[in-house]
């Protein structure tokens, strides 16, 4: 075994290991807050859809396990969505866990 015990090493070596964890898992913890905050996004604006699409994409966001799960049902989910209220609260959702990597604009690409 190299290195000396725990117990031998100087504090702020203990210590700054110690806030390097907490770090992480406040890190963890945020990001897990902003999924479920997105996923409960999700069932509200899929809250008035009507018919098997709309229960169908309720049921896949309630299985989703992880953010890229969402973002694959984005599409469906906007197609399914009548109002632009619904679909502005799902693009700032979104944009929470997914930015935009460029300021957005009105311009469309040509192809």
């Amino acid at each position: 075994m190299s290195g000396a015990p725990r117990h031998h090493l100087e504090r702020d070596v203990v210590g700054h290991a110690a806030d390097h964890l907490a770090q992480g898992q406040l890190a963890r913890l945020a990001a897990r807050r902003a999924f479920v905050n997105l996923k409960q996004t999700y069932l509200l604006v899929l809250e008035g859809a009507c018919g098997s699409r709309a229960d169908w994409l309720r049921h896949q966001v309630r299985q989703a396990a992880e953010p890229a799960d969402l973002w694959l049902l984005r599409g469906l989910v906007f197609e399914l969505l009548p109002d632009t209220a619904g679909r502005a609260e799902l693009q700032r959702g979104l944009h929470t866990l997914f930015p935009p990597r460029s300021a957005l604009s009105g311009f469309t690409p040509l192809f």
